[in-house]
């Protein structure tokens, strides 16, 4: 299986044709989509004018949006590396486990509840702020844009063993990477949880990290970015 470094060369090689390198990008994002994937490809998309489902896209467009991503992707490994540092420290101390940590995972570092919903600025500069709430103390508002509106999600079904986070029982797509929960959660939203459309996003929400989505930016903060904030249901 090619790295991210191999298939970042492969979009970069001039003698590849166009739709491999495109399909090389959209292999990148299986190895670092901060997003999700799907809200990371749209993102890169509308910054650098790529048509998502364009096959024969301007090489010189994709090469600008592989160094956002790769730029992003340096900052996160930057701050994996100093966490890492870190935890070797208090460990030697006797601290076994910090009072607070967000580790993230390689596909999604901070997930947008709706993928066509996502916070303003580059890859980088968003994880760059994330990074920021990260060092330091826990707090009430989202970690990447300061929106103090948090919109907690209803607790959704009892996923079913062997079932991936999110995904709709019955079926392989994702509820919160899918397109039928375009513009729900978030400020403005249209439909969402008890008007009749179906599963909305706060279960897919709900099963990836527990935490509520950011009525400002849309991600779905992480419970330990949050100070004593209450759990869904509690009103």
């Amino acid at each position: 299986m090619a790295g991210f470094q191999s298939l970042a060369h492969q979009v970069r090689d001039a003698r590849n044709d166009r739709a491999l390198r495109r399909h090389s990008l959209r292999r990148c994002l299986e190895r670092f989509a901060p997003y999700g994937h799907r809200a990371t490809w749209w993102h890169l998309c509308d910054r650098h004018g790529i048509a998502p489902e364009d096959r024969g896209a301007d090489p010189l467009r994709l090469v600008a949006a592989l160094e956002e991503l790769e730029e992003a992707r340096a900052v996160w490994l930057e701050y994996e590396r100093h966490f890492a540092e870190r935890r070797r420290r208090e460990k030697h101390h006797g601290l076994r486990r910090p009072e607070w940590a967000w580790g993230g995972s390689g596909d999604a570092v901070v997930r947008c509840a709706d993928p066509g919903v996502r916070p303003e600025g580059t890859l980088g500069e968003v994880l760059r702020r994330l990074v920021r709430a990260l060092e330091t103390e826990p707090g009430t508002g989202c970690p990447v844009c300061g929106d103090e509106e948090l919109r907690w999600p209803a607790p959704g079904p009892v996923p079913v063993p062997g079932q991936r986070p999110g995904a709709v029982p019955g079926t392989e797509d994702p509820v919160v990477d899918g397109p039928g929960v375009r513009g729900a959660g978030v400020r403005g939203a249209g439909a969402g949880p008890g008007t009749g459309a179906g599963p909305g996003p706060w279960e897919g929400a709900w099963a990836w990290d527990g935490g509520p989505v950011c009525a400002g930016c849309g991600i779905v903060v992480p419970r330990p970015a949050l100070a004593d904030m209450p759990s869904a249901g509690a009103a």
